[in-house]
């Protein structure tokens, strides 16, 4: 009877101990709970603000660079997309004679969903105004692209415009480059020779280079134009023209993400609803 008493209260003593213990946790991961969701509501707040800053610069992009019988460049990534919305909508309202020409098979799609006339470097490859994004700009409007693996493409279709304008928040406003930007410098690479080019880029100009992984499937990430990409962390500031020279001469290297001397104009919707401009300096 003793030792049944014994395992009785031992019994009752687990129970207590599971059910209290079950309390704490449910307690702990209510205030958990209740963190969550004020992070998620701030950064819900951040992305907003971000989404409408991009709306906003698009927008102001778009009229004032966008004129009847032109053709467009049009860039890739999610900034764009309201640029774009903005196009097709004067295109609509105004009768527009608009041609536009696409950075990626993002851009691709797009142009063909918002109804708007696709074209490519073969039948325009002269452009009046290409719009795009950017990961970071400085504050000599060196920038850096192809956070989403478009550079290459992007390069060239800013390269054909009389005129490049760049639309982006305020959160890819940088003194320098690396301030905001900690994904490092893009350089599409040819399959075979991306650990050659990493040996040399980290040899010669210090840093990490890691090969970009995809997501969504195995193995790393591939381009529209079947090539791998590299993402160089940089450790210090550079002569970004001189680098970029230096990059695109290693053997194995298509392009790379910095753009130097290109854009002519940059629109940052900023925090406060307005919309910022800046001009490269005068020197």
């Amino acid at each position: 009877m003793r030792q049944q008493g014994r395992i009785g209260r031992a019994l009752l003593a687990g129970y207590l101990a599971v059910t209290l213990a079950g309390r704490q946790l449910s307690f702990g991961c209510e205030t958990l709970s209740e963190k969550h969701v004020f992070l998620n509501r701030a950064y819900g707040t951040c992305v907003t603000m971000a989404e409408e800053a991009k709306k906003r610069a698009g927008i102001i992009a778009v009229d004032n660079h966008v004129q009847n019988n032109q053709v467009v460049g049009v860039g890739s990534g999610s900034t764009i997309v309201y640029a774009v919305d903005r196009l097709a909508e004067r295109v609509r309202q105004e009768k527009l004679n608009i041609v536009c020409v696409p950075t990626s098979f993002q851009a691709r799609q797009l142009i063909l969903q918002r109804g708007l006339t696709l074209s490519d470097l073969d039948r325009h490859p002269e452009l009046d105004v290409a719009i795009d994004g950017a990961d970071e700009v400085d504050s000599a409007l060196t920038l850096i692209k192809g956070g989403g693996g478009c550079l290459t493409q992007e390069k060239i279709v800013a390269g054909c415009a009389k005129h490049f304008i760049v639309i982006a928040d305020f959160r890819k406003d940088s003194a320098h480059l690396g301030q905001q930007w900690k994904k490092g410098v893009p350089i599409e690479v040819i399959p075979m020779a991306y650990v050659p080019v990493t040996r040399v880029i980290v040899r010669r100009f210090g840093g990490e280079v890691a090969l970009r992984m995809a997501v969504s499937k195995a193995g790393p990430v591939v381009t529209d134009n079947s090539n791998f990409i590299l993402d160089w962390k940089f450790e210090k500031q550079h002569n970004w023209k001189e680098v970029n020279t230096a990059i695109k001469m290693i053997p194995g290297v298509v392009e790379t993400g910095l753009f130097v001397n290109m854009a002519e104009r940059v629109y940052f919707g900023m925090e406060d609803g307005s919309v910022r401009t800046r001009d490269p300096p005068i020197h």
